[in-house]
């Protein structure tokens, strides 16, 4: 447990034979349920899992029987599925909080407390890293990766309603019991723009969201090139986020209660598509119109504005930031070098002012440990430069014990 609130852990996996098995190993001791879902591997992640598993189960003393729980999609879902699935199991078992933890062994564990806390502490239900939130953090990420998350952030902002949130592709997240009760989890996008989705279904669920402030470095050097196909990627996340953000009018401003926002985003996208369109008619034309169809999308482009203004006003309380912190020793926290998983449930890491606190576990000989300081930033030590792309479809969900039926994919 953490803080008197249990914690579990969702990792996904798809085709990590050679990772996940160190994940597993390395999951901290504050974790009492970590759900690793095998996302239809074609390798031999499975196998690898449910042996990590059983070595990690047999030595296990905690707040439940059994550490860790292997699941398994008999096809491919994608990674918003596999998520889906630990998040379902995690409400299903009444867990506190849940934590995401890539089965690809690029994730740091002892960063998960900082996301945690903010829940613990009762300032926020949902949580997610941004690497945003200091100018040097913003200098350190590539030029594409920088321009490509800013257009997603913003095309989310809009969509989901948390205005001031930025970094919506970051994999660090954290979620309360609440929010999972309460946000339509079973309808969750199950390809990587998940986490683009859930937003947009937190905000209609009323669930307060921090962002909070992380290191970025990476180790995507010596020729790291990105396995998504981009071609497929982004229209089809890009239409997601469209199909999100007229669900969310519809159901926060039109059906829940009346809202003049939902309307006036509808006159602001009318008048300017149909003035744009009018000007282009014109200029082809050499009607002399341009001037007045351009009046008209300048109105509607206006109108748009206005609208979300009134929609920033209306979700502002449901948006806290966790401040960054001024110096490079301000978010530090002691940590060990090489993470290991202790099961003992008692070993808490200490409180700082949201920073994790990690006490060793393997203290050498002399009584001395590898404690460093650590700064929220990726060592590269979890990192092993791969990405995929994935494709979802609907399937059987098997564990060691049981098999129930999967979600299908919407």
């Amino acid at each position: 447990m953490y803080r008197e609130h249990t914690i579990a852990a969702v990792v996904p996996a798809y085709n990590e034979e050679g990772y996940v098995g160190d994940v597993i190993d390395g999951l901290p001791p504050f974790i009492d349920r970590a759900y690793v879902v095998d996302d239809g591997s074609t390798d031999d992640t499975w196998a690898e899992i449910r042996r990590h598993a059983t070595e990690r189960n047999d030595a296990h003393d905690g707040h439940f029987d059994r550490l860790i729980v292997p699941i398994q999609h008999d096809e491919n879902r994608g990674v918003g599925g596999a998520i889906k699935t630990g998040y379902l199991r995690a409400r299903e078992e009444e867990i506190d909080v849940t934590v995401v933890l890539g089965g690809d062994n690029q994730m740091d564990p002892r960063e998960l407390t900082r996301y945690v806390d903010p829940i613990v502490d009762g300032i926020a239900e949902y949580t997610k890293g941004n690497r945003f939130a200091r100018p040097e953090d913003r200098a350190a990420m590539p030029r594409f990766r920088l321009f490509g998350n800013v257009v997603l952030s913003y095309l989310t902002k809009i969509a989901s309603g948390y205005w001031e949130s930025m970094d919506s592709q970051n994999g660090y997240t954290a979620i309360s019991l609440a929010a999972l009760r309460e946000t339509d989890i079973e309808g969750m996008y199950e390809y990587y723009g998940y986490c683009n989705d859930l937003l947009v279904r937190l905000n209609v669920a009323g669930v307060r969201i921090a962002d909070v402030p992380r290191c970025s470095t990476f180790a995507y050097t010596d020729g790291w090139k990105s396995h998504i196909d981009y071609s497929e990627y982004i229209p089809r996340v890009s239409l997601m986020l469209l199909r999100d953000f007229c669900w969310r009018l519809r159901e926060k401003y039109l059906l829940e209660s009346y809202n003049p926002i939902a309307p006036l985003y509808l006159l602001g996208v009318g008048g300017l598509s149909t003035g744009l369109a009018g000007v282009f008619a014109a200029l082809s034309r050499r009607t002399g119109t341009a001037g007045t169809w351009f009046l008209s999308a300048l109105t509607g482009a206006l109108v748009f504005l206005y609208a979300g203004i009134l929609d920033r006003a209306d979700n502002e309380s449901l948006e806290r930031q966790v401040e960054p912190a001024s110096g490079a020793e301000g978010d530090q926290a002691a940590a060990t070098d090489a993470p290991t998983a202790p099961d003992d449930p008692s070993a808490e890491p200490a409180q700082t002012d949201g920073s994790a606190s990690v006490t060793p576990s393997n203290p050498h000989p002399d009584g001395g440990s590898d404690e460093v300081k650590y700064d929220g930033c990726d060592s590269g030590r979890f990192r092993n430069n791969r990405r995929r792309d994935d494709r979802g479809s609907a399937g059987d969900v098997e564990t060691d014990d049981l098999t129930e039926e999967g979600d299908k994919h919407e």
